[in-house]
């Protein structure tokens, strides 16, 4: 049995190394992605102009009437001083083919007081790599490695990462029972190895040990298990949560609903008619904000609106509450937010941070504990320094793979050659 696992460790880790390496590195950057996309473009995200700021949905609507070829599907209604507004948009449908529009950017930024344009930019473009789409590169490379979409959708990305992201998954609890000792047959053999070494630990002792001064091959072998079982807790959340993250909507959340009282979302419940298909929204973001404070007033919620998403695949606005100091919510998680629906108007659902049953809190937490968010700022330098263990693991990895090898390969070159020297007759078999 443990031939058989160390075999399957040895082909899942050399098949799931590179993709690691990759997104251990980015992972490790990512994690700071705004205080980098800050101090790499203030030109896009610092305001200088002083006084009162506009309305952020009269800039909006501004934004697409200066370019019409694009709608704006998500922005916040106020930011911190000194920060631009910042506006993500998508293609419409050009109605003389069918297609979206190429307009060769997805965000832009106004001066929230002048209403002046400071800039647009394409958000994970491949080439040409720029201050203004470094941060978005290597994010995008970190969950879907840039596939490009063919065969009608632009998912194979993520789903290759979280199959790989599976992989390891598994592959966490093989590397962990092959650090465990061997088990003894002989019960006179196993009482006098107890005898010499102590207990079951003093035998597995030596496996959360590097040795430093054993030469490079010892080292190499020891920081790939040591490292490994010192940080396994960690690498098990992590790969499981890329998985979760990855595959959420086609194997992750249908499984929780069959295991579990998770609760949908209502874009968790409609099929999204297709990147290339939007639905067109029935009235238009004023009227979304004034519906969404309603629904949060009606609630009790005492946040303001802060933001509108229109998920146009889904045909559904999602209303955010909270105010600009708030940043990201609690612990990475977002804000209380409402559902619309994009035609009708009616309100859909709602959503509340770490609120709902076990498996609601357990699905909430996917993102939070991938990112490290959910322990804040200790959380995010825990999750850069684990980038660097997963890309060194699997280097290490691959290095004792290469050595054993060689070694293996120089054996059967030696037998080889042993054999055609013996005379005929007394040959090996």
């Amino acid at each position: 049995m443990r031939a058989f696992f160390t075999l399957l460790h040895r082909y899942f880790g050399l098949t799931i190394a590179g993709f690691l390496v990759v997104t251990g590195l980015t992972g490790a950057i990512i994690s700071w992605d705004h205080e980098l996309d800050d101090w790499l473009n203030p030109h896009l995200l610092d305001a200088t102009t002083t006084g009162t700021p506009m309305s952020a949905t009269a800039l909006a609507e501004e934004v697409e009437r200066q370019y019409p070829q694009v709608e704006v599907t998500y922005y916040e209604l106020s930011v911190e001083p000194g920060h631009a507004y910042y506006y993500w948009v998508e293609p419409r449908v050009n109605p003389d083919t069918g297609e979206l529009y190429k307009p060769g950017f997805n965000q832009i930024y106004v001066d929230p007081v002048s209403g002046e344009i400071l800039g647009k930019r394409e958000w994970g473009a491949v080439w040409p790599i720029t201050t203004e789409n470094f941060v978005s590169f290597l994010y995008k490379l970190h969950f879907s490695l840039h596939i490009p979409e063919f065969m009608g959708t632009d998912h194979w990305g993520l789903w290759l990462l979280g199959v790989i992201a599976l992989t390891w998954t598994i592959d966490c609890f093989i590397g962990f029972y092959l650090t465990l000792p061997k088990r003894q047959r002989n019960t006179q053999v196993r009482s006098a190895t107890n005898t010499e070494s102590g207990s079951y630990w003093q035998r597995w002792k030596p496996a959360w040990k590097i040795r430093w001064s054993g030469g490079r091959t010892k080292l190499n072998f020891d920081l790939h298990r040591a490292f490994g079982l010192w940080t396994w807790v960690l690498l098990f959340i992590i790969a499981f949560t890329g998985f979760s993250l990855n595959l959420y909507r086609e194997v992750f959340f249908p499984v929780m609903s069959m295991m579990s009282d998770v609760t949908p979302t209502p874009i968790d419940q409609r099929t999204p008619s297709g990147h290339d298909n939007p639905i067109a929204p029935g009235y238009d973001l004023t009227k979304a904000i004034a519906l969404g404070q309603q629904a949060g007033a009606d609630k009790g919620w005492s946040q303001p609106v802060n933001s509108v998403w229109y998920a146009r695949e889904f045909g559904i606005y999602r209303i955010e509450f909270f105010t600009a100091a708030e940043g990201h919510g609690a612990g990475g998680v977002g804000h209380k937010a409402v559902f619309l629906d994009a035609k009708s108007g009616e309100l859909l659902g709602d959503f509340t941070p770490w609120k709902g049953t076990a498996a609601d809190l357990f699905v909430q937490a996917q993102f939070p504990l991938h990112s490290g968010r959910i322990l804040g700022l200790p959380g995010r330098i825990l999750i850069s320094i684990m980038g660097l263990v997963i890309a060194m693991l699997s280097i290490t990895g691959v290095i004792i793979w290469y050595k054993r090898y060689k070694a293996r390969s120089a054996r059967k070159v030696s037998q080889e050659a042993t054999s055609a020297e013996l005379p005929v007759g007394i040959q090996r078999s």
